[in-house]
């Protein structure tokens, strides 16, 4: 027997390397000049200076930080005012705001399941909500991606008399959309509730970048629940949970990671209202990341995606973290997934678009992707 408790972890790094696995931090300079093509940034708000001042603005006055839980030490106008414009554009009843998006998804959906509960959730579901389901002491059955049959039968299966069911609106690996109307539909017809992530539809999707629920008509309706990030389009920290006023009030009596967790910083709350702001005075910038994904889309060969997502399945991990390198190299930062983050065998570039992409900057991306993407697909054929 070894000494040493930790020996494991050296056998496990080993095999990550082997695997081509391993992860590591790469450090960011504060200027750069290298195109951004991994960030969820999809605005491309994140350096405008009235975002940047709405968060120097709000620490003016409120500080840096919100010094404890908003239950114990209040909450603040500028985090109630945020509430109420998000909810107002969503068209959802209410909303309450978390200090990440991971927090909101773990919050509402342990306050909304436990024992005696069914959880139903998309197998391409985030990380957060696999999380939740982990968490929530329900039961919990994974439905194939995108299988509106399958939680058809499962909620009408069921004996428990509670069910929630589970999806993203733009799944984060392949940007595929989830059939929204369907799901609330069986969802409805089976007395089960409705919660959609709209991390990566908000901004983009939608009249406006209101998101995918709001687009399909179903903003509103009492038994769909949104929650959402503000580090994505609004260029901000934080996670929102919005819905019917009944919800929001059992989260601040129930959710664990609202009631329990410091409030979301003064910096975040001001810079994602000037985020919200400007997207509201300019909504044509929802459309405009769409209009720049179709174009990263065609440079890399790939159908046009229905969201910012452009995913690029290059097929064994190395060969993706090897073009993933050569890319930023000649200066163009693209998003790298392997496994566990997307199935073995189908690691990828991930590209995301932004708004403020310029010509002159889609050149210089078909330029580099078109070599890069050349020799990654060149060595996947030998390894097939």
């Amino acid at each position: 027997m070894s000494t040493d408790p930790l020996s494991w972890l050296d056998e496990r790094a080993a095999e990550r390397v082997d695997a081509g696995l391993r992860r590591q931090l790469r450090e960011r300079v504060s200027e750069s000049s290298a195109i951004d093509l991994a960030s969820n940034d999809y605005l491309g708000l994140h350096r405008h200076p009235e975002v940047v001042e709405g968060a120097i603005d709000a620490v003016r006055r409120w500080g840096t930080g919100s010094t404890g839980s908003r239950l114990v030490t209040g909450t603040t106008t500028e985090h109630a005012l945020l509430e109420l414009e998000l909810a107002e554009f969503v068209g959802a009843e209410t909303g309450l705001v978390f200090a990440t998006g991971y927090a909101a998804n773990l919050g509402v959906v342990t306050a909304l399941a436990g024992r005696g509960t069914l959880v139903v959730s998309d197998a391409g579901s985030h990380a957060s909500l696999v999380d939740a389901c982990r968490l929530s002491r329900a039961r919990v059955a994974i439905a194939a991606h995108r299988d509106v049959a399958a939680i058809e039968r499962l909620l009408a299966e069921r004996a428990e008399e509670r069910a929630v069911v589970l999806t993203d609106s733009v799944f984060s690996a392949d940007g595929d959309l989830a059939p929204l109307a369907e799901l609330h539909r069986v969802t409805r017809a089976n007395g089960a509730v409705l919660i959609v992530d709209e991390a990566h539809g908000l901004g983009v999707r939608g009249e406006g970048g209101r998101g995918l629920v709001h687009e399909l008509g179903l903003a509103g309706e009492p038994d769909l629940v949104i929650t959402a990030t503000l580090s994505k389009a609004f260029a901000a920290q934080g996670g929102v949970v919005l819905g019917d006023a009944r919800i929001r009030a059992h989260l601040i009596d129930a959710a664990r990671t609202f009631i329990f967790d410091t409030g979301l910083a003064p910096a975040a709350v001001g810079a994602a209202r000037a985020a919200l702001s400007l997207l509201r005075r300019d909504p044509s910038m929802a459309a405009r990341v769409l209009d720049r994904a179709a174009d990263i889309a065609r440079i890399a060969g790939v159908a046009e995606p229905d969201s910012a997502v452009v995913s690029v399945v290059l097929g064994e991990a190395q060969v993706a973290f090897d073009a993933a390198q050569a890319c930023r190299a000649r200066g163009l930062d693209v998003g790298c997934f392997r496994p566990p983050s997307v199935p073995a065998g189908t690691s990828r570039l991930r590209l995301t678009a932004r708004a403020d992409l310029t010509a002159t900057e889609l050149e210089t991306i078909a330029e580099v992707l078109g070599d890069v993407l050349a020799t990654a697909r060149g060595k996947e054929s030998v390894t097939a």
